[in-house]
């Protein structure tokens, strides 16, 4: 029998795994804000931990650069655990061995309970937002090897592209994205590969043709240096029905002229779809003061650490999108956002719509666990149609298409 875990359960299993010490961590830190209170005024731990991306991308980057401010200035320690894929990532989310994860679409995926997350172990998750990194890179792209012959996403047909074993976003956005051309994954040869560098490395080495990832994203720097060399396929926004075609995959995918990047060129950019990377989300229940207190140092702070990692630009307080989002924020996140004044009526109504939209799903999941079969595919088949079902009846969008 499966029982879901209550709030008060999760929050003293996440104190015992992080008193615990279970993982060695590596260090960065928090710091304090200038012309504000100390961090122990702020409430602000000691430790803060978040999950990121492997060490060597853009996300990992970020974190780090956060942190040196956080600890120099703070004396709090942030300490980032790298996960190789999505479902790592928010595993030690979920279990309290972090506080924070800075990842991609897969806090979408998790809140949706589809995908790796429509497995009984998880189901939809009360995922809350921080903060987004809209950058003037991009968040995911595809990357060809320029010795490929591809020019457009319509030459990508019957050439080898990577799918990351675990990582449901990375392998839905490149979906998405082939779909831009009207393209499955029928249409190219698919080379599964390890993890996020080791679909570079594919690439790198011959063994595959294209590779998503955001597109500032160190390894790609590697692919440019190579005898293979770098080429971005572009998606002009001018055709309107590809454009719809990626949307209706990933509505929170937006055209975007990227300028930061290897092989890009910063006057002229490339046209290609963003969305926030990294999205910092933690789960419903972590303390408010400490939402709040990284909310504000990460602000604050934008001039010290902007230009310190790939993409770092993207992190500006003014660029946070707030009606566009997908996932509600956190209460301490909004707390700082109407102490500055940019919590708008059109970001409140659209909190409450995503509020919604996550009691909708968390109920159709209690609803379907007492009778679900067994089986593990009979399981996810069933719950994923019993969830497209209570999201229909109550006129929401039920992003079938990704699954």
């Amino acid at each position: 029998m499966v029982t879901l875990v209550s709030p008060l359960i999760r929050r003293t299993l996440r104190f015992s795994f992080l008193t615990a010490g279970l993982f060695a961590l590596s260090a960065c830190g928090v710091e304090e804000l200038p012309e504000n209170p100390p961090a122990g005024q702020l409430n602000m731990p000691q430790t803060v931990a978040w999950s990121a991306y492997p060490t060597g991308t853009g996300g990992y980057s970020q974190a780090v650069a956060i942190g040196n401010i956080l600890q120099r200035q703070y004396g709090v320690n942030l300490r980032v655990v790298p996960g190789r894929n999505d479902v790592s990532r928010l595993a030690t989310l979920n279990a309290g061995r972090v506080n924070m994860s800075a990842g991609g679409s897969e806090a979408v995926y998790a809140q949706e309970g589809i995908l790796n997350f429509a497995a009984r172990i998880w189901g939809p998750q009360p995922i809350r937002a921080l903060l987004s990194n809209f950058s003037t890179s991009c968040s995911f792209s595809l990357a060809t090897a320029a010795d490929a012959d591809i020019r457009t996403v319509d030459d990508i047909k019957g050439k080898r592209v990577t799918f990351v074993q675990g990582a449901p976003s990375l392998n839905n956005a490149t979906t998405a994205l082939l779909a831009y051309a009207n393209l499955t994954w029928d249409d190219v040869e698919r080379i599964d590969v390890g993890g996020y560098n080791a679909s570079i490395d594919a690439v790198i080495n011959n063994r595959a043709d294209v590779a998503g990832g955001a597109c500032n994203s160190p390894p790609f720097m590697r692919l440019d240096s190579s005898p293979r060399g770098l080429f971005w396929v572009e998606f002009p926004p001018d055709d309107a029905e590809a454009v719809e075609r990626v949307r209706s995959r990933l509505p929170w995918y937006v055209p975007h002229v990227a300028t930061e990047g290897p092989a890009i060129d910063v006057n002229t950019g490339i046209e290609v779809f963003t969305s926030a990377y990294p999205l910092l989300v933690a789960m419903d229940d972590l303390d408010q003061d400490m939402v709040y207190g990284m909310t504000k140092v990460i602000a604050v702070h934008y001039d010290e650490y902007k230009n310190s990692a790939p993409g770092a630009n993207g992190w500006r307080i003014n660029g946070q999108q707030l009606e566009n989002a997908f996932i509600p924020y956190h209460e301490g996140a909004i707390r700082y956002f109407k102490e500055i004044g940019i919590w708008s009526p059109e970001a409140e109504s659209k909190q409450q719509d995503n509020l919604f939209r996550q009691q909708v799903l968390m109920e159709a999941w209690q609803e379907y666990l007492p009778g679900a079969p067994e089986d593990r595919a009979a399981f996810e088949a069933g719950w994923l149609a019993h969830r497209e079902q209570a999201l229909e009846a109550r006129g929401l969008i039920t992003l079938a298409e990704t699954q």
